[in-house]
C-alpha cells in the first residue's frame, strides 16, 4: 500500500513540476520577466489619465488602465514572437526565447495572446461605447505591428501608435470624447517610441540587415544618433505645449527638464553606437517616462 502511494505522489510530482516549468515558460513569453515594456507603455497611459482627469484620476479607472496595459502589453509579445519566430532564431538576442528555441509550440502562443485580449476586453466592459470601440482599434494595431517589419522602412512608428493606444482611451474613458490633446499626445508617443526603439533596434543592426527586417536603425544608418536625440527633442516639446495648455506649470517643466537631462545621458551612451550603450539607453527610457509623469502629477497635487 505504502509502495502504491508512494508512485501516486511521486506521478503527482512530476506533472506539478511540468505544469511549473510551462507556466514560466509562458512568463517568459509574455516578458513578464522583463517590465521594462510594460513601464513604457504605462508612463504615458497615465500620463494621458491624469491630464484627461485635471489630476483626479478615478481609482477604478486608473487599476483598470494599469491591468490592461499590462496584459495588452502581455499579449502583445506572444503574438510579435508568433509572427518573427522564424526571424528570432536567428537574431542573438532572441535566439532563445521560448517559442523560437521550440520549447513552446506556436499554437501555445496564439492562445495564450487570444486569452490575454480577451482578459483585457473584459476588463474594461463597465466603461462607455466610444473606449471598446478604441480598444478593438489597439488589438488590430497591436496584431498587426510585427508584421510591418516586413515592408515598413520606420516600423517604430507604428510601435509608437500601438504602445500609444492608451493615451486616446484614457480621455475617452474620462471625457467619453478625444480632444486634440489626446492625439498630441500620441504624436509625441510615437517620436519617443522611435527614439528608444531606435536605440533598441541599434542592437541588432548587424542581425536585422543578415536577415532582411526593417528598422528605424537601418533606414536612419549614418544619421542613427542624430535622428534618436531629434525624437527625444520632439516628444519633450509636444508633451510641453499641451500640459502648458492644460494649464500645468512649475513642477510640469522640472519634470520634462530632468527628462530632457536624461535623454542627454542617452546620448553619451550611444553616440560610439556600441551594442551594451544603445541596450542601456533603451532601458533608461522607464526613467525618461517616470520624470515625465511625475512631473504631471506633483503638479496636479501640489496646487
Amino acid at each position: 500500500m505504502s509502495f502504491g502511494y508512494s508512485c501516486f505522489g511521486k506521478h503527482f510530482q512530476l506533472i506539478d513540476t511540468r505544469m511549473t516549468n510551462r507556466l514560466f515558460l509562458y512568463l517568459r513569453l509574455v516578458r513578464l520577466d522583463k517590465p521594462i515594456g510594460i513601464l513604457l507603455l504605462l508612463w504615458p497611459t497615465l500620463g494621458a489619465l491624469w491630464i484627461a482627469s485635471d489630476g483626479r484620476p478615478d481609482w477604478q479607472l486608473t487599476a483598470i488602465f494599469t491591468l490592461g496595459t499590462v496584459m495588452m502589453r502581455s499579449a502583445g509579445c506572444a503574438i510579435n514572437d508568433f509572427a518573427d519566430r522564424d526571424f528570432d532564431r536567428y537574431v542573438k538576442r532572441t535566439a532563445e526565447r521560448p517559442l523560437t528555441s521550440g520549447r513552446i509550440s506556436s499554437w501555445e502562443a496564439v492562445m495564450v495572446a487570444v486569452l490575454l485580449a480577451l482578459a483585457s476586453f473584459l476588463l474594461i466592459l463597465p466603461l462607455n461605447a466610444l473606449t471598446l470601440q478604441l480598444s478593438a482599434v489597439a488589438v488590430v494595431v497591436a496584431a498587426t505591428y510585427p508584421y510591418f517589419k516586413r515592408f515598413f522602412a520606420l516600423p517604430q512608428a507604428y510601435l509608437g501608435i500601438a504602445f500609444g493606444f492608451g493615451i486616446p482611451m484614457a480621455f475617452a474613458a474620462v471625457q467619453d470624447r478625444i480632444p486634440a490633446s489626446a492625439w498630441m499626445l500620441l504624436v509625441a508617443n510615437v517620436f519617443w517610441a522611435l527614439a528608444y526603439d531606435t536605440e533598441y533596434a541599434m542592437v541588432d543592426r548587424d542581425d536585422d540587415l543578415k536577415i532582411g527586417i526593417k528598422t528605424s536603425a537601418i533606414t536612419f544608418g549614418r544619421f542613427d544618433v542624430a535622428a534618436v536625440m531629434l525624437c527625444y527633442a520632439a516628444t519633450l516639446a509636444i508633451i510641453l505645449v499641451v500640459g502648458w495648455h492644460a494649464g500645468l506649470r512649475g513642477w510640469f517643466v522640472s519634470g520634462l527638464l530632468a527628462a530632457a537631462v536624461c535623454a542627454g545621458y542617452h546620448f553619451r551612451l550611444i553616440r560610439n553606437r556600441e551594442r551594451t550603450g544603445c541596450f542601456a539607453a533603451f532601458r533608461h527610457n522607464n526613467w525618461l517616462g517616470a520624470l515625465v509623469f511625475a512631473g504631471i502629477a506633483m503638479d496636479y497635487a501640489l496646487r
